[in-house]
């Protein structure tokens, strides 16, 4: 899972659609990565490459490394979500 707060509006916009291409949205500023290892690394090479330039003092990305043993509690809208995912461990 990678979390994000970028105030700057485009930064963040280009961020969202980065990342859309290898997950979806849980949240506003919260995606769900269901790939590869590899894919996870490649995401982290552009955000160290390309992102974190762009930073102020406030901006933040977080990346969740989930482990198989994690369990995902869903309510409201988000329980309606039955698909399996992978967790990169």
């Amino acid at each position: 899972m990678i979390s994000y707060d970028i105030s700057d509006d485009k930064t963040r916009t280009q961020f969202s659609k980065f990342l859309s291409k290898f997950g979806y949205r849980l949240q506003y500023s919260v995606f769900e990565i269901r790939n590869s290892e590899r894919v996870l690394k490649n995401v982290i090479t552009e955000i160290e490459n390309t992102y974190v330039a762009h930073f102020t003092e406030t901006d933040s990305i977080i990346i969740f490394n989930l482990s198989e043993t994690c369990k995902k509690l869903c309510y409201g809208y988000a329980k309606h979500d039955d698909e399996n995912f992978i967790l990169v461990g």
